[in-house]
C-alpha cells in the first residue's frame, strides 16, 4: 500500500452491530423525480413507436417490432454481461433505454428529414439530400442526441459512474433502445427485402450503434476517473467526435460501398468489432483485479475473510455462492448474499479511487462507513437465514 492511500478502518467487524440495519427514510425528492422522468421517457418512447407504426403501416410495423426485439436482446444481453461484476441501478438503465427509444429517435427523426428536404430543394437534387442527411446530419444528431442521455445519466447519478465500464454500460443502452425504434422503421419499409435487411441489421451488426456511442460513454467514464472535477466539459465533445467519425464512416461505407460492402465490412467493421469485444474481456479482468486487490486489504484489516475475498473476485464463485445460500436459506438468503457481493464491489470500486486520488477522501470516509456497515448486515443476513432454515 502506498503513503497515499487511506489506511482501511481499525475498526473489527464485530464492532458493527450484527442486526444494524439501516434506518427506512421516505423516498427523496430526487427519487420522485426520478420516477416522473421514467414516465415521461417512457410516454416519449411509445409516441416515437407509434410514429414508426404510422409511417410504415401497422402491419408492417408490429412485424418490425417484433423482429427488432432480436436485436434488442442481442445487445442488452451483451451489455448485461460486460456489467457483471457491478450491476448498474435498473431505474437508470430504464431511464437510458427509454431516452434511446424515444427522444434521440424524435430528435434525429426531425433534424435528418429536415436536413434531407432543405438540402434537396436547395439543390435541386434528392440524392444530395440524401448524401447530407447521411454522413452529416445523422453521424452529428443521432449521436449529440443518443450522448446527452448518457450525459443526463452521468451528472444525475454521478455516483454510480464508477469508469470506463459504466460509461459503456449507460452508452450501450441508450443505443439498443435507439437501434431498436429504428429497426422498427427499417423491418417496415423492408418489404421484398425484408429477410435480408433483418439479417443485415439484426442478426450482422447489431452492435452498430452501441460501439458509436460507446465512444461518448467510455469518455464520460474516463472523466468519472479524472482528479478534475470539469473533466467531463472537454472529454464529452471528444468522445462524441469519436461517435461522429465512426458513425460517417459506417454510413459512408453503406453509401458507396455497393456490391464491395460486405468485403469492406469483413475487413474493417469485423476486426473493429473483435477488438472491442478483446477490450471489453480485458476491461472486466481489471475489475476483478482491483476487487481482489483492494478487498484484500480489507480482509487484513480483518474485514474479509480470504475466502469471502476469492469468491468475490471470481464471478464463477460468486454464482456458486449464491446458489449455496439460496439451497441454504432460500430466496431471502440468496438475496442477501446478492446485496453482499454488491455492497462489496462497490466498496472495492470506491476505495480504488480514493487511493489514486480521484475523490474526496472526506465523503470517501463517509461512503467506506456506509458500506462497511452494509456489508456486515449482509453477511449476517445469508448466515442468519441459512441457520435458522
Amino acid at each position: 500500500m502506498s503513503s497515499h492511500e487511506p489506511a482501511p478502518p481499525a475498526t473489527p467487524p464485530g464492532a458493527v452491530p450484527a442486526q444494524w440495519v439501516p434506518a427506512r427514510r421516505a423516498a427523496p425528492a430526487r427519487d420522485v423525480l426520478a420516477i416522473l422522468a421514467v414516465a415521461l421517457l417512457g410516454a416519449t418512447a411509445l409516441g416515437a413507436v407509434a410514429l414508426m407504426l404510422v409511417q410504415v403501416g401497422v402491419g408492417a410495423g408490429v412485424v418490425g417490432a417484433v423482429l427488432a426485439v432480436v436485436p434488442l436482446t442481442v445487445v442488452l444481453a451483451g451489455v448485461r454481461w460486460l456489467d457483471r461484476w457491478e450491476p448498474e441501478p435498473r431505474g437508470a438503465l430504464l431511464f437510458g433505454l427509454l431516452w434511446g427509444a424515444g427522444v434521440a429517435v424524435l430528435v434525429s427523426l426531425v433534424v435528418n428529414d429536415l436536413t434531407l428536404y432543405t438540402v434537396a430543394q436547395a439543390t435541386g437534387d434528392l440524392d444530395a439530400g440524401l448524401v447530407a442527411a447521411t454522413l452529416v446530419s445523422a453521424p452529428v444528431i443521432e449521436e449529440i442526441a443518443k450522448g446527452a442521455g448518457v450525459l443526463a445519466l452521468f451528472l444525475a447519478r454521478r455516483r454510480y459512474f464508477d469508469g470506463v465500464v459504466d460509461g459503456i454500460v449507460y452508452g450501450g443502452v441508450v443505443a439498443a433502445g435507439f437501434a431498436f425504434t429504428e429497426n422498427i422503421l427499417y423491418f417496415g419499409q423492408a418489404g421484398p427485402a425484408l429477410a435480408e435487411t433483418f439479417v443485415l441489421r439484426g442478426l450482422a451488426t447489431p452492435f452498430a450503434h452501441l460501439l458509436f456511442t460507446a465512444c461518448t460513454g467510455a469518455a464520460l467514464g474516463l472523466a468519472a476517473r479524472s482528479r478534475s472535477p470539469h473533466a467531463a466539459w472537454w472529454l464529452f465533445p471528444l468522445g462524441l467526435l469519436g461517435a461522429m467519425v465512426g458513425h460517417a464512416a459506417w454510413n459512408a461505407t453503406g453509401l458507396f460501398a455497393g456490391e464491395a460492402y460486405l468485403g469492406v465490412f469483413a475487413v474493417v467493421q469485423v476486426p473493429l468489432f473483435a477488438g472491442v469485444v478483446g477490450l471489453a474481456f480485458w476491461l472486466r479482468r481489471q475489475e476483478a483485479a482491483v476487487i481482489r486487490h483492494r478487498l484484500t486489504e480489507y480482509a487484513v484489516a480483518g474485514w474479509f475473510a480470504p475466502h469471502e475475498v476469492e469468491m468475490l473476485a471470481s464471478l464463477p464463485r460468486r454464482s456458486t455462492a449464491v446458489g449455496w445460500a439460496t439451497r441454504a436459506g432460500g430466496p431471502e438468503a440468496g438475496e442477501a448474499m446478492r446485496r453482499f457481493q454488491r455492497d462489496a464491489t462497490t466498496l472495492a470500486f470506491r476505495r480504488h479511487l480514493a487511493a489514486v486520488g480521484r475523490t474526496d477522501l472526506h465523503r470517501h470516509a463517509e461512503t467506506e462507513r456506509e458500506l462497511l456497515g452494509a456489508v456486515t448486515a449482509d453477511r449476517h443476513r445469508v448466515l442468519s437465514a441459512a441457520a435458522g432454515r
